[in-house]
């Protein structure tokens, strides 16, 4: 004798459904829910000063309106000046030259002791953590001591020059065509430990088979490197580059330790130019001007970036 099941009218049978398919509407909260905070951290901390900044550009913005809170607007008048003003032109010349020299000179340095500390020797870990040690260093503390290195009279370097003979007067921070070459190699100096432990990663992902099947066929060690380690190699390249683009052209701190921007403005960039307009002549919308100018930059940089990723990607 069977028993009757009696379903109530209106309830919804749940037998044999997925659990997976009944909470559907819930997804979507959950996913928000997860995306939420990190939506709200880039909103407050780059959405918000990155307008704010774009914003002031177009205003009259003084000390006077950190107490009034007025800041009329005045179109134009911001950019037009900073693109009159001839110091403008010699920083943006100025970013490009350090930008291009530090990239350079960093980056082929850092890939030839990353090639280098491939092959198996004593202390190779330990000459490795040594050479991390200006990266870890703050770059202000490097500036200053690279000022005392490289001062004329006093300097460790002149001195080292004078005891072998050479010429130990060099004005290496004081003369205006020694300045900005200067300030280049202290910051290739710095980002050489970055590049290196980047670059010294992704040759340990190369296949060993791919160097094994070039010695079988007679391959040179420049035809190996050219035609192996650096198409294999290429993905990580990009990132070190671009990260060091990034890190490279707004750079401040090392400039002010070791010459303010002097002499005679030779080594003024726009990181700098954005300062002095700021905070020395208490001109804000002209640094918001200088600015938005290397935002814009950076920008164009990182457009370039993922096209190209999206092209090897493909």
């Amino acid at each position: 004798m069977t028993t009757p099941t009696v379903t109530a009218r209106g309830a919804a049978p749940t037998a044999g459904v997925p659990a997976a398919t009944r909470p559907r509407h819930r997804r979507p909260l959950a996913q928000w829910g997860f995306v939420a905070p990190a939506v709200l951290f880039m909103l407050l901390f780059f959405g918000y000063p990155l307008v704010r900044n774009v914003v002031m550009s177009f205003q009259h913005y003084t000390p006077k309106t950190f107490f009034t809170g007025e800041a009329p607007l005045n179109g134009v008048d911001n950019w037009s000046a900073v693109f009159r003003d001839a110091l403008f032109g010699k920083a943006l010349w100025h970013t490009l030259v350090f930008t291009a020299g530090s990239l350079l000179g960093q980056f082929c340095a850092g890939l030839a002791l990353a090639v280098f500390f491939t092959r198996r020797f004593p202390l190779n870990g330990v000459l490795r953590s040594l050479i991390l040690l200006p990266w870890l260093v703050p770059m202000v503390v490097s500036g200053i001591v690279w000022r005392r290195i490289l001062d004329q009279d006093t300097g460790v370097l002149n001195s080292f020059l004078d005891a072998i003979g050479l010429d130990g007067h060099t004005p290496w921070l004081t003369s205006p065509h020694m300045a900005l070459l200067s300030v280049i190699l202290v910051n290739i100096w710095i980002g050489i430990p970055f590049n290196m432990v980047i670059l010294y990663g992704g040759l340990q992902e190369v296949p060993r088979e791919l160097y094994e099947a070039a010695a079988l066929d007679g391959a040179s060690g420049w035809r190996t490197f050219r035609s192996i380690t650096l198409p294999t190699l290429r993905p990580v390249i990009t990132v070190v580059l671009v990260l060091g683009f990034m890190s490279t052209v707004k750079i401040l701190d090392l400039i002010l330790a070791l010459t303010d921007g002097g002499p005679a403005d030779a080594t003024q960039t726009l990181g700098t130019l954005t300062y002095q307009n700021s905070f020395v002549r208490l001109d804000f919308g002209a640094g918001a001007v200088v600015g938005n100018v290397l935002i814009l930059i950076s920008a164009v940089f990182a457009v370039f970036y993922l096209r190209a990723n999206r092209t090897e990607g493909k």
